[in-house]
């Protein structure tokens, strides 16, 4: 079977094909992981995935979506996430960390407390002064010398998610956050070298890649979450896509995790089981790309088809895991496959 056939990108190999994709919990304090994410990221490693991604991880502070996101910009943030890096390899998963900054959609609360955008007590930034919609402030237009202080976070970051363990980085530039700002022209009304023409526009999203990748074992993998269209006409669309994609495997990078939408408030999108797969699969063919398809899929038969008829490379699981963190067992069963348990767990199994 496809989805528990092993992949190997650079010298790292993972197990199967079952990837758990970053879900924000705004549960850390002062940036710092906890117990609670020890037991959220870890069950999802018992359970049998083969790569375990935390959650939107800012390079900043002021980076992060809400005041209780994780955050990788101090060297007590690195040591607060080794144990939980330790624990996801001591299960047989690779553990990888998503490097972020949510841009003009930072600052906001937490979803139970009503996720208003500023009640996180900074301004957001971004490439232009607009903001994301009705209800949310106006940021920061950054300057170039804060440009460059971005992109050396992102690499201090990476040297941090190192130490601490991680295996796998993947760089943020989907959902409307900091990085997929720039490369919109919906949000980036810039007329200096970031902002304009296509290769303006994507030059921040190189410069991040590039640097991380400069700090990056080369045995290792990068990452990289884009939105694939805005859902918009004029916005970011798919044919952009796989232009930076053949740029971003120049770059260094190994598998693009195809998701799409967050720039635009207000856009109609077509959700359904497996919406976005299709852009994976564009992106796989026409740019030469490993790719991860994600977005409603949670049935072990549709995720064997994704990657049997070749338009994905791994399936990115998030809600699907949040209900049930044995889910790759329970694909196994179905699909007739036989996969080893945690010993504590075999007379169970």
């Amino acid at each position: 079977m496809n989805l528990f056939t092993p992949l190997r990108l650079r010298d790292l190999e993972l197990k199967n094909r079952i990837f758990v994709s970053p879900m924000c919990e705004y549960s850390a304090e002062n940036g710092h992981p906890n117990a609670w994410h020890m037991v959220h990221l870890g069950s999802r490693a018992v359970g049998g995935s083969a790569l375990v991604l935390t959650e939107a991880t800012a390079v900043q502070a002021i980076g992060r979506i809400s005041p209780a996101d994780t955050g990788i910009y101090l060297d007590s943030h690195a040591d607060a996430w080794k144990p939980i890096a330790e624990f996801i390899r001591s299960q047989g998963a690779v553990a990888g960390i998503q490097l972020a900054h949510a841009g003009r959609k930072a600052s906001t609360a937490a979803p139970w407390l009503g996720g208003k955008a500023n009640d996180g007590g900074w301004t957001p930034v971004a490439p232009s002064a607009a903001a994301f919609s009705e209800g949310y402030p106006c940021p920061k237009e950054l300057t170039a010398t804060e440009i460059d202080q971005i992109v050396s976070d992102f690499q201090a970051a990476a040297q941090r998610a190192l130490r601490a363990g991680f295996q796998v980085v993947e760089i943020h530039a989907a959902h409307g956050y900091l990085l997929h700002e720039f490369y919109s022209p919906l949000s980036n009304s810039r007329a200096d070298d970031y902002g304009g023409s296509f290769d303006n526009r994507v030059r921040l999203l190189l410069r991040v890649v590039n640097a991380v990748r400069s700090v990056w074992p080369q045995s290792l993998p990068v990452f990289v979450r884009i939105s694939a269209t805005d859902w918009k006409e004029g916005g970011w669309d798919l044919r952009q896509s796989v232009e930076l994609c053949r740029r971003l495997k120049d770059a260094g990078v190994d598998l693009v995790d195809v998701s799409s939408g967050g720039n635009v408030a207000g856009v109609s999108i077509p959700v359904g089981p497996g919406y976005q797969v299709e852009f994976a699969s564009a992106i796989r063919h026409e740019a030469k790309m490993a790719t991860g398809a994600v977005g409603m899929i949670t049935d072990p038969a549709q995720a064997e088809t994704i990657l049997r008829t070749g338009q994905a490379d791994a399936v990115f699981l998030a809600r699907e895991l949040l209900r049930d963190p044995y889910w790759p067992r329970r694909a196994a069963q179905e699909l007739g496959v036989k996969i080893k348990a945690p010993v504590q767990y075999e007379r169970a199994w």
